[in-house]
């Protein structure tokens, strides 16, 4: 696969995808490169996200999974944000419809989709069209014209930086009142439900219910944060597609690579 050209076997613009583990910046990186673009472009939209987040498809989730506000969106068009309610199943084949779906709609308008998470699955399942009825093994030339049609980019970080990050996010999140929104989601769904049993949720009850301070639900955040990021580096790292770059290099690389 040519990483060089910005055009797909049917002619359009390559979607790209951007990855890297929790905390790395992949949103705010999609927003920086839809609004370059759509500046460079003379148009009000050039670019429009799809979130690859098995987390962020939750309603109510909000803090707690880090979704960008309104604000942060800065007008470009977010998808894949608050699908379905923490007690309803959402699968990776889910995903997978949904999201191609709205890449066809996205170039339809004649924008360019950016695909933009952490969870590896729903990015390998949508970018190497994985088949789960059945046990299917792309062959090399499948995997190949695949691939031709994305483009992908991991955002690269020192490990010592990374941590420092979720440090920092996870203090952010406190400040932006995380405990009002556990309690809400605490007091409409059950803790046994799965998607109530990550993030920072439990974290936070335990610390409301007097069972560990507010410092130490910060530094436990962070610790799960980075266990997470270390996952999903392992899950990432087996892909030699993905070019990987450190963030403050890949918006300028970016767009390089679609304006040329």
């Amino acid at each position: 696969m040519n990483l060089e050209q910005s055009k797909a076997n049917n002619g359009q613009e390559r979607i790209l995808v951007i990855i890297g583990p929790t905390g790395s910046g992949k949103t705010g990186l999609a927003i920086d490169v839809a609004l370059e673009l759509a500046r460079l472009r003379g148009v009000d939209v050039a670019a429009e996200v799809i979130s690859a987040d098995s987390r962020a498809i939750y309603k109510g989730m909000d803090i707690g999974t880090a979704k960008p506000t309104r604000e942060e969106m800065q007008g470009v068009p977010h998808w894949g944000i608050d699908l379905v309610e923490p007690d309803e199943r959402f699968t990776v084949v889910d995903f997978c419809e949904y999201a191609r779906q709205k890449i066809a709609e996205i170039r339809k308008r004649g924008h360019l989709p950016i695909i933009a998470g952490g969870t590896g699955l729903y990015v390998d399942a949508l970018v190497y069209d994985y088949h789960f009825n059945d046990v299917v093994k792309n062959n090399c030339s499948d995997r190949e014209q695949m691939s031709s049609d994305y483009i992908m980019i991991g955002i690269h970080w020192e490990r010592a930086e990374l941590r420092k990050r979720l440090v920092q996010r996870s203090y952010k999140l406190f400040e932006q009142n995380i405990e009002a929104e556990t309690a809400a989601m605490a007091e409409k769904y059950s803790w046994n439900l799965q998607a109530m049993k990550s993030d920072i949720y439990p974290i936070v009850w335990r610390m409301m219910q007097g069972e560990i301070t507010r410092e130490e639900a910060i530094q436990l955040n962070a610790v799960d944060d980075w266990h997470l990021a270390k996952r999903q580096l392992t899950w990432f790292k087996r892909n030699p597609e993905i070019k990987w770059m450190p963030l403050k290099e890949a918006k300028d690389w970016i767009i390089n690579f679609y304006q040329k």
